[in-house]
């Protein structure tokens, strides 16, 4: 749109828009890798730095945590000062946070840099999206860049659960922290050189840095309490106390968005399309499941079945290819199926491979126990992403439709974080339960891993109920989504 993009001095020479994807999809697919790559290290991770075992899941959620709670501010910011700096800055904030982590030598230290990492990722996840809507402004280029880095964007937590396995068994657990600097600095380079400078003429110059920090602390808060829950009930004083004061925190956040923000960091009005608040809360409880599935298994294969990490790893193959089979699957029949139709499908699908996952037991074989169940999973979440993405924003202005793509990555990462630590207790707890019954530890770890997959098969159950508040795919004209009704302005050569 005339008048709402300025940009830098461009360069010269033309640069092909295969390049400027293919530099985006690889800043996206280390942000995405760094949710997974952890997980087949977790075992090395907790023997070295001594963490315990609900404590562990902080090496995930530390990272999640602050990537979801500025992941909003992070676009922002990008409007204003300008999508190729914001870029490279959130590559150079993620690669320091990635050398800081592998040389950590405490659960603290290590704990502090995963957060770290999140708000790089944060500042540079957005910038890719809109580096994405800027460049390819014709609705089949624009539609195909997108499913690319959709695709990219679902591979790479499967291919981190893999990258981490090899990185574990052949160096150490530090390099599934180390190899980000490598490619950081080939990315920022890459972005030097062939980027130029954008940002939206009209942005909003007032951030919203007390809504993100609010938004931050309150999920930290929440998740610190259910984490807590191990040791102390449900009914204690103290965990009481903080989920309270969580929840005080997260309505301030909303009072703050709805009445006092400036520049709300998620207005509230977006939620009135029926299209958006569907979309954001099926995605809120795919994240509550989906997280799981990576973590539950890699300590599975490898603390109950004994595998090493790179063994542990290559079984993870087929989810990934799983993932990039039903994520292009969805891509091409979207617009005949309908998003509605595409999820329901889906999320039955990982209903179905999760309650499969129930019946893991010490003895399990990976093909009859295993394989089944996460090809079912992963190919519903490949089937999900994209229509997940469409219904999100349809009905939305083309200048919201960035905020309203980060809203929803915000909802699945919220989810994530959310319900590891509630799933990971209910496993904790199981697994006390029958070790003190006389259980083994295979046995017991078998059982807590059941009762966290059965929980994440309810929660895939009510997702699935959940998509059908999305509307029907005949929707009339005016509810086309955002980048069909009026396409951005080229702002990258």
């Amino acid at each position: 749109m005339a008048g709402t993009e300025s940009t830098g001095r461009r360069h010269e020479r033309h640069v092909p828009d295969g390049v400027i994807l293919a530099l985006v999809c690889v800043a996206q697919f280390m942000v995405v890798l760094d949710v997974s790559i952890v997980n087949v290290a977790l075992p090395s991770i907790k023997g070295d730095l001594h963490y315990s075992a609900t404590g562990l899941q902080w090496v995930v959620n530390a990272y999640v945590l602050t990537f979801a709670g500025f992941l909003l501010l992070g676009g922002r910011i990008a409007d204003l000062l300008g999508r190729r700096r914001v870029f490279i800055g959130g590559l150079a904030m993620f690669s320091v946070a990635s050398l800081l982590g592998g040389l950590a030598q405490t659960s603290g230290e290590l704990t502090a840099a995963r957060a770290v990492q999140g708000l790089g990722g944060a500042v540079l996840s957005p910038a890719t999206l809109t580096i994405i809507m800027t460049t390819f402004t014709e609705g089949e280029k624009r539609h195909r860049a997108l499913g690319a880095w959709s695709a990219v964007a679902g591979a790479g937590g499967a291919f981190g659960v893999i990258l981490g396995g090899v990185l574990t068994s052949y160096l150490s657990w530090r390099w599934v922290l180390y190899v980000n600097i490598p490619i950081g600095v080939a990315a920022g380079l890459a972005a030097l050189t062939f980027l130029s400078e954008s940002r939206r003429a009209d942005a909003e110059h007032s951030l919203d840095v007390a809504g993100a920090i609010l938004a931050t602390g309150g999920l930290a808060l929440l998740v610190y309490g259910i984490v807590g829950t191990d040791t102390h009930p449900w009914s204690s004083a103290r965990t009481i106390g903080l989920l309270i004061g969580a929840v005080a925190i997260l309505a301030v956040f909303l009072l703050t968005q709805a009445r006092l923000a400036r520049s709300p960091l998620m207005p509230l009005s977006l939620f009135r399309s029926r299209w958006v608040s569907a979309a954001n809360l099926v995605m809120l409880l795919l994240g509550i499941a989906f997280f799981s599935m990576w973590y539950f298994l890699s300590l599975y294969l490898q603390e109950v079945h004994g595998y090493g990490p790179l063994k542990a790893g290559l079984l993870f193959l087929p989810m990934s290819a799983s993932i990039i089979v039903g994520a292009q699957t969805s891509g091409r029949v979207i617009g005949r199926a309908g998003p509605r139709n595409l999820l329901v499908i889906g999320l039955a699908m990982s209903a179905g491979g999760f309650a499969w996952l129930t019946q893991l037991s010490a003895t399990s074989g990976y093909v009859e126990g295993v394989l089944g169940g996460t090809v079912l999973i992963s190919l519903g979440m490949g089937l999900s992403f994209t229509p997940l993405a469409t219904a999100a924003t349809t009905g939305v202005h083309y200048t919201q439709a960035g905020l309203a793509s980060g809203v929803l990555n915000t909802s699945r990462q919220v989810g994530g974080s959310i319900g590891l630590a509630a799933l990971a207790t209910i496993a904790t707890a199981r697994f006390n339960h029958l070790v003190g019954t006389g259980s083994s530890q295979p046995v017991a770890l078998s059982g807590g891993f059941d009762r966290a997959f059965l929980v994440a098969a309810v929660v895939c159950a009510v997702a699935t109920l959940a998509s059908f508040a999305i509307p029907r795919s005949d929707r009339p004209a005016d509810e086309r989504t955002s980048w069909e009704a009026e396409p951005a302005a080229a702002a990258v050569d």
